[in-house]
């Protein structure tokens, strides 16, 4: 490069730019504009490489709304055949009609003259992107004018490679700061659901990614639940759990290491590629959370760019993982503790129920025996200590439906099945976690319904099927309880019938702020009980 070329005075406005960014895209965006009068072109885009040798544009004066959504595959457009070639192109005229021009989505009306198209070369061989000048009319390019446009274009690079390498010899010093920033904050929660948030959005922020998540290990089902994002689309905050086998959260668990992936949208591997193109995530390191060697969860880091994890930035994510999983075991040990300290209130709460229940038993005069009798009693009362065993055994303060379910399935069929009767039972839907309060509420709807099915739903009809559907919709909870057995009688009203079971039900779904029915459909007799989530303190 020769001074005659590029002047000291030329180069001055690019050294401030340096000065002013704020982040490597603020560069490159600032960088763009700036040439526009110190070159005198009409507009200016630089474009970078992707996996696959395609190109992403990251800064345009002329579409800056594009920055980042914009992408070229393998060769396409005049930049992609200046990339693969290593080439400098220069259209004096007519560039639009290049025969292998691309237009810009979008900007189908918008036209220019002539075109200048330079590799950008950082350390390696190949380069790392494109810079692309727009002339609104035809400019002869001299060879000295080549000359000098090449040449502006390596002082450019070296403004982007001199603050790429300010930028990663000051991360270091900022992920330090982070790392401290993130440990002691995560520290002083007591709660778990806080502590989760805090660690995401901590996270994501202080070392810049676009989306941070923690899925903990559900270790009875082998399965990976989200817990915590930070991630404004509902539709990633509803993302499934994800069984060991079959992701690569599951590989960073089974190995105990942080699994890198460098563009999950196009790894095999990875579940989810139409949102991680919606949301425009790229690169990702999944770090897993252990404690004592015992894996807790992961949590999952991704850019919004095709690029590498540094290994001290992976040290800093592998250290913050060890204090997160040593908060998330002492946060479960503080609310452990609570439900202790409060199970005696818990414990004389129930059994106020048991007490009002035996209460309705007394004014009720239907039973036939006192063995009957008896029965339902002792069928309500393991109801919820069904509940009461799911709480220690699940989500310390939270029961899912299905759970209470499957556990009172169980009872039922080896306490209440008739040897001559063949009944399948099926439980489906969402496991919708429930309060302390509305999971014994429920446990006791539940009891009642299996209980009724059974031994209504299958007087006269000896085979059929029993299924209960879980489903929520709007904050709003749907339970069915539907048996293929004997059809309700016509113009069948529970409100009007004497069974305790069914007034049971009625009064129980008024207290969770709901409401009950029962009717036959396409030959099923459904029991449907319906309530808004958290209703029940």
């Amino acid at each position: 490069m020769t001074n005659s070329s590029v002047s000291a005075a030329f180069i001055m406005p690019f050294l401030e730019t340096l000065t002013r960014a704020e982040s490597k895209e603020d560069l490159a965006s600032q960088i763009a504009f700036a040439c526009v009068p110190n070159i005198g072109c009409d507009s200016c885009d630089i474009l970078y490489r992707e996996s696959g040798d395609g190109l992403v544009l990251r800064a345009s004066s002329a579409f800056p709304e594009l920055n980042n959504r914009l992408k070229l595959g393998r060769g396409v457009g005049i930049s992609g055949q200046s990339l693969i070639n290593d080439e400098a192109i220069f259209i004096s005229k007519g560039a639009t009609k290049y025969p292998n021009y691309a237009k810009y989505p979008g900007f189908v009306d918008h036209t220019f003259e002539a075109l200048v198209i330079i590799p950008l070369h950082g350390s390696s061989p190949q380069p790392f992107g494109v810079m692309l000048f727009r002339w609104d009319k035809p400019k002869r390019f001299s060879i000295a004018e080549k000359k000098r446009l090449t040449e502006i274009s390596q002082v450019l690079t070296m403004c982007l490679r001199g603050y790429n390498s300010a930028y990663q010899a000051g991360a270091q010093i900022n992920r330090l700061g982070a790392l401290s920033e993130v440990s002691r904050t995560i520290a002083t929660s007591p709660y778990l659901e806080e502590i989760l948030q805090l660690l995401v959005n901590l996270t994501a922020q202080q070392f810049n990614y676009r989306v941070c998540t923690v899925r903990l290990l559900d270790e009875s089902r082998g399965e990976l639940v989200l817990r915590a994002t930070q991630a404004p689309a509902k539709a990633y905050q509803r993302k499934r759990a994800i069984k060991l086998g079959e992701s690569i959260a599951g590989r960073a668990i089974a190995e105990n290491r942080p699994i890198i992936v460098r563009d999950v949208q196009i790894e095999d591997d990875y579940i989810g590629h139409d949102l991680a193109v919606e949301q425009g995530l790229r690169s990702m390191v999944c770090v897993p959370l252990t404690l004592q060697d015992r894996p807790v969860g992961v949590i999952s880091c991704y850019t919004s760019e095709v690029r590498d994890f540094l290994p001290n930035e992976i040290e800093a994510l592998e250290t913050l993982a060890k204090q997160a999983a040593v908060s998330i075991e002492h946060a479960k040990l503080a609310v452990r503790n609570t439900l202790m300290q409060e199970m005696h209130h818990r414990v004389k709460n129930n059994l106020q129920q048991v007490a009002s229940l035996l209460r309705l038993q007394m004014r009720h005069s239907n039973y036939k025996s006192l063995e009957e009798a008896l029965n339902d009693c002792l069928g309500r009362i393991l109801a919820i200590a069904g509940v009461h065993d799911l709480l220690s055994r699940e989500d310390l303060d939270h029961v899912g439906i299905r759970s209470i379910a499957e556990t009172l399935v169980h009872h039922q069929q080896s306490s209440l099945m008739l040897p001559d009767r063949q009944i399948q039972f099926e439980v489906r839907g969402v496991d919708v976690t429930l309060n302390m309060t509305q999971a014994t509420q429920l446990a006791l709807v539940l009891n009642e319904l299996i209980q009724n099915a059974m031994e209504h739903g299958f007087k006269v009809t000896q085979n059929g099927d029993i299924h209960i559907n879980v489903e929520e919709k709007d904050e709003e909870i749907s339970v069915w309880v539907s048996n293929s057995g004997d059809s309700l009688p016509e113009g069948f009203d529970p409100s009007q019938v004497s069974n305790l079971g069914l007034k049971i039900v009625d009064n129980l779904a008024r207290a969770l702020g709901g409401r009950f029915k029962m009717s036959n459909v396409l030959g099923w007799t459904v029991s449907e009980v319906k309530f808004p989530k958290g209703s029940s303190e």
